[in-house]
């Protein structure tokens, strides 16, 4: 490359001579202008392609974006129908093992009564219930009382309850018939299948009860011999 400095343009201009000189720059310019012509739309085309190969990769990936939304979407619509029908069929099975629960224990009670064939003889304190009422301390009590015998007489007799508790943090013991007063009818019972002996009482100030035993006592008569019975329930409120 060292001749190429040694080359001096005007040295060149003056033995080519004006003319020459001339058609020589102007061949030069036009070797310059054609290559670098040539050499852009080269250029050029390659950018178009490089950019066209570009977009459709562009437009491809949001193809198969818009396709995988898409599917998204409807998983996701898929999963929340189930997620609700599990929802409703639980809660239908819910209900359903409510309803036989219900109905079961209503057998239960009623088999009692009308096939004493499968249960012990006589009559019996079934169950007690004690519900709360919008008054304080004041609440209501039902005792159900059935009677299995075969040979259904009427039992007549009185129920009591007594419960068993703290008062002032003292062990105590307070009687409903204490406490309902002279409304002691409210106690009695008298029936052939069964009963519901019931009514309302309010607890002493401070009173916290524990315990609630059931007593009922059945007074020897023309018909009927003298029993007592007794069951004890823990304080529970429906």
């Amino acid at each position: 490359m060292n001749w190429l400095t040694k080359i001096k343009l005007t040295t060149v201009f003056k033995r080519l001579g004006p003319l020459k000189s001339a058609f020589f720059i102007v061949l030069l310019v036009s070797v310059c202008l054609y290559t670098g012509y040539r050499f852009g739309n080269f250029y050029s085309g390659y950018q178009e392609n490089m950019i066209k190969n570009q977009q459709t990769r562009l437009e491809k990936l949001y193809q198969e974006n818009e396709n995988h939304l898409r599917v998204i979407n409807t998983l996701t619509v898929e999963l929340e129908i189930e997620r609700l029908a599990n929802q409703k069929t639980a809660a239908i099975l819910e209900k359903i093992e409510a309803e036989h629960y219900e109905v079961k224990k209503q057998l239960a009670f009623y088999e009692k009564i009308m096939a004493p064939e499968k249960q012990a003889e006589g009559v019996v304190i079934d169950n007690l219930i004690i519900s709360v009422t919008t008054s304080q301390n004041h609440y209501r009590y039902q005792v159900v009382m059935v009677q299995k015998n075969k040979k259904k007489r009427y039992a007549k007799g009185q129920v009591e309850l007594i419960l068993s508790g703290s008062l002032n943090s003292k062990p105590a013991q307070v009687k409903l018939s204490e406490l309902i007063g002279t409304d002691r009818k409210a106690l009695t019972f008298n029936f052939k299948y069964f009963q519901m002996v019931e009514g309302e009482f309010t607890l002493p100030q401070g009173f916290a009860p524990e315990q609630v035993k059931v007593i009922a006592t059945l007074p020897k008569g023309k018909w009927q011999k003298y029993h007592r019975l007794e069951r004890n329930y823990p304080w529970r409120l429906n």
